[in-house]
């Protein structure tokens, strides 16, 4: 059902055509749809879930106000434009406060929009732009779109730098912004004028000119003089009426033409985001976790290799352990590789370092050959160099695979052979293998 006013101002347009409404209710409902599925996701690992508790409960919010059909509209500007008291002529009441102390409105606050005849439609006001830092400002913005299906600028003259700058931010959030030219009455027609095509001018390209209207929210008081029956003069001060209808009958007539898609759009939106930072912190998390065990079974290798007595053993032992890890690693990139299919992308690897992995197994075929010729003497002096040049092999197969599962089970255009050679120019080997020998060194100074 559209949203509309209990009553509807004098020659606004007609109600937009029924087939405009299905396609409203139809967007409404993917819109709904998408939320809950987002919501149910049972992919999302709960670290992530934990992690991003209060957008998954800003989602929730957001559904559960497409299911009520509810429409929120953010009143936005520096302090003391008048936003408040356009709120209050808006409701026809005073709901939010209204002072002559700078700053009065510290944290945003809602009203429900009685006079909507169905009930759905919420006020927010929020506080002024002008008395928090930029970046304070900046997040502001953000949260004033996140939260509001519709927003209401509020300026008292001229645009500023500073409200241009958070304007650009709404608009960017793709929400429709409603700019209103609040103390009207402080102006002639004629300067009202002037006024209203130099905004125009300047918000080009950024906001319709038929967005940007005039308002007197809460009008300052006049002096009317009075003549009574015998011609005695007497002073009466009166304030007029707000006049804000303008700016209703611009309300009236967009939610009655996209209220429910307005509210389909900022939830979808938000889900979008969403979505995209779960992605984001997964990938995260899953570049840790490889990280994580590419050190440790680069570790474990080039231990076992180091203190392994047996010739010839650790070669076979070497093979093994690349194989469990990358068996290890496709899991968690969610995509799980057999035994024999590791071994075919290791094999494939291999063959794309060349030089570099010939010199690590001939490191492993000579130190094997001292351990057999010197009756296992020369063990502990072969140990740590074996068992570095082991933990730098692994390196380099579990970051190649990583890199492999990253793509999806791919290479990318370059093939691998782009893709191992960029890694070995973009890691330092010597650094690599210094850090391998004092891991093995450690390891074997803490088991004596």
């Amino acid at each position: 059902m559209p949203f509309t006013p209990s009553s509807k101002p004098e020659n606004t347009e007609h109600s937009p055509p029924s087939s405009r409404s299905v396609n409203n209710s139809a967007a409404l409902n993917r819109s709904r749809d998408a939320l809950g599925e987002l919501l149910r996701d049972k992919k999302i690992p709960a670290d992530v879930r934990r992690e991003l508790q209060s957008e998954f409960d800003q989602l929730q919010a957001m559904l559960d106000k497409l299911e009520h059909g509810h429409i929120h509209i953010a009143v936005f500007g520096r302090v003391s434009v008048g936003k408040s008291a356009l709120l209050n002529a808006l409701l026809g009441e005073q709901r939010f406060s209204v002072s002559p102390l700078h700053g009065e409105t510290r944290s945003a606050s809602l009203a429900h929009w009685d006079s909507v005849s169905d009930g759905g439609l919420f006020l927010i006001d929020t506080p002024g732009i002008n008395e928090i830092d930029g970046e304070k400002r900046e997040q502001l913005a953000h949260d004033v779109a996140a939260r509001s299906d519709l927003v209401l600028f509020v300026i008292d003259g001229d645009l500023t730098d500073t409200e241009l700058q958070a304007l650009r931010i709404i608009v960017e959030e793709n929400r429709p912004v409603i700019v209103v030219l609040n103390k009207s009455d402080r102006f002639t027609p004629e300067q009202q004028k002037t006024l209203i095509a130099a905004v125009k001018n300047r918000l080009s390209g950024l906001i319709p000119g038929g967005h940007i209207v005039t308002a007197a929210a809460n009008p300052a008081v006049k002096t009317y003089v009075r003549v009574n029956e015998n011609g005695e003069e007497r002073e009466e001060k009166r304030q007029p009426q707000p006049d804000v209808e303008a700016v209703r009958r611009l309300l009236w007539d967009i939610l009655e033409r996209e209220g429910k898609v307005l509210a389909a759009l900022n939830a979808t939106l938000f889900a979008g985001k969403l979505s995209d930072t779960v992605s984001k912190r997964i990938v995260e998390l899953r570049e840790d976790v490889a990280n994580r065990l590419i050190h440790n079974y680069c570790t474990a290798k080039a231990l076992a290799v180091a203190v392994n007595p047996v010739p010839l053993s650790d070669l076979v032992a070497a093979i093994a352990v690349d194989t469990s890890l990358v068996m290890h690693l496709s899991r968690v990139y969610g995509l799980p590789l057999t035994r024999k299919e590791s071994g075919q992308l290791i094999g494939t690897i291999f063959r794309q370092v060349g030089l570099v992995m010939g010199a690590v197994w001939a490191t492993h075929l000579v130190s094997s050959i001292l351990k057999v010729s010197t009756f296992g003497i020369s063990t502990l002096v072969t140990a740590t160099a074996q068992g570095a040049v082991a933990y730098y092999a692994t390196y380099i197969v579990g970051q190649s695979a990583r890199q492999y599962f990253q793509r999806g089970k791919s290479w990318g255009a370059g093939g691998p052979k782009r893709v191992v050679n960029e890694l070995l120019d973009s890691i330092d080997k010597e650094s690599i293998l210094q850090e391998a020998q004092e891991a093995i060194r450690s390891r074997l100074k803490n088991s004596n």
